[in-house]
């Protein structure tokens, strides 16, 4: 399965994207130019480690769910004994 951005993800990037050139075009080459690329970065970092923990979340509930199906194939096999 590839892994996919979300569409609220994209929303989010497209959108400060869109605020930060804004901003670029309004403010221009000003200190708080730095501001607005501090903004975009947190932004982006943010989305990439909820994908990360969304990854992560479902690695674990992968693993759980295999060793739920091995406790109930050995539960199953000693009550048949």
């Amino acid at each position: 399965m590839k892994n996919k951005i979300e569409l609220g993800s994209t929303l989010v990037i497209v959108a400060t994207f869109i605020l930060f050139a804004l901003a670029l075009f309004v403010k221009g080459f000003t200190k708080d130019l730095l501001l607005e690329i501090g903004v975009l970065l947190v932004s982006i970092k943010i989305i990439i480690m909820s994908r990360s923990n969304f990854n992560t979340n479902q690695e674990i509930i992968r693993k759980l769910n295999e060793i739920n199906e091995k406790l109930k194939d050995s539960s199953n096999n000693s009550s048949v004994k």
